[in-house]
């Protein structure tokens, strides 16, 4: 009977820290997702001012155009306002495309270090592209 009370015990314990490290994660993810809401993608550095312009214009007519854009303007880029660019076009082609999305992801993911302001939208969006 002891040890039957025991293993009870133990499997309480397990299930209520099981819960609390949820409880945790829960506070954890909200963290992330206000730290990348804060950031507004304009304010970033990184995109010449005289391709602002012509950068929502290829926002507006989709990831095809966005992808053009960027294999155009992309040496003219620098981060952290290219990942964010880049983060969108992954959010944008994955519905159609998920593999060149994922490949994408992860080449953002690689460059941005972990002190950048994109670094909470690329953990905020890693489950999905992984």
């Amino acid at each position: 009977m002891t040890r039957l009370i025991a293993a009870l015990l133990i499997v309480v314990v397990c299930f209520c820290a099981y819960h609390l490290f949820r409880y945790w994660q829960t506070f954890e993810d909200e963290k992330t997702q206000r730290a990348a809401a804060a950031v507004q993608a304009e304010s970033l550095p990184g995109v010449p001012p005289h391709l602002e312009e012509s950068l929502r214009a290829a926002q507006a007519r989709g990831p095809a155009a966005l992808k053009q854009w960027l294999d155009t303007h992309g040496p003219l880029l620098r981060d952290p306002r290219k990942a964010w660019i880049e983060l969108d076009y992954c959010r944008d082609v994955f519905r159609t495309d998920p593999n060149e999305a994922r490949r994408v992801f992860q080449a953002v993911k690689e460059r941005t270090p972990t002190d950048s302001p994109v670094w909470p939208r690329v953990q905020q969006m890693q489950k999905t592209f992984e």
